[in-house]
C-alpha cells in the first residue's frame, strides 16, 4: 500500500493575513479556497504549482486553539521547505522582513537556515548538496 502527504493543518489568527506571509515570503498560491454557507472557510495553499500537498489554514477559533497558535509543535520547527538556492531564499526573506532565527550553515549534506512565520512558527529552508 502506498500513502502521500495531504495537508498540514497550521492554526492561524487570520487567514488572509496568513496566506498574505506565505505567498509574499514562499510564493506560495492556492489550491482551494471555499466559505461554506455556514460560514467556515477551507484554505489550502501549497508550495508550488506541482504539489498536491501543503498547508491548510485553520483559524483558531476556541481560547485553547488561540493559544495554540504559532506553537502547535512546542517549539520545535513545524515545517520544513526544500529549495535549489538557500542563499537567493535567505536574502529574499531578509529583505521582506522575515524574522531569522539562525543564519545560513553549511553541514555534510545541506545548507540551511531557520526562521519564522507570522506567528512565530519556525521553518528551516534547506539546500541539499
Amino acid at each position: 500500500m502506498e500513502a502521500s502527504l495531504g495537508r498540514v493543518i497550521l492554526l492561524v489568527d487570520d487567514y488572509d493575513e496568513a496566506y498574505d506571509f506565505y505567498h509574499k515570503n514562499f510564493f506560495c498560491s492556492k489550491i482551494y479556497d471555499q466559505t461554506t454557507s455556514d460560514g467556515q472557510r477551507f484554505l489550502h495553499i501549497r508550495f508550488n504549482e506541482n504539489d498536491h500537498a501543503g498547508i491548510w489554514f485553520l483559524q483558531a477559533d476556541s481560547s485553547r486553539q488561540r493559544e495554540l497558535v504559532g506553537r502547535q509543535t512546542g517549539g520545535q520547527p513545524t515545517l520544513v521547505l526544500y529549495t535549489a538556492d538557500c542563499h537567493g531564499f535567505y536574502q529574499h526573506l531578509q529583505d521582506t522582513g522575515v524574522t531569522i532565527v539562525e543564519p545560513i550553515t553549511t553541514a555534510l549534506n545541506s545548507t540551511y537556515f531557520h526562521c519564522q512565520d507570522l506567528y512565530g512558527n519556525k521553518i528551516i529552508v534547506v539546500e541539499l548538496i
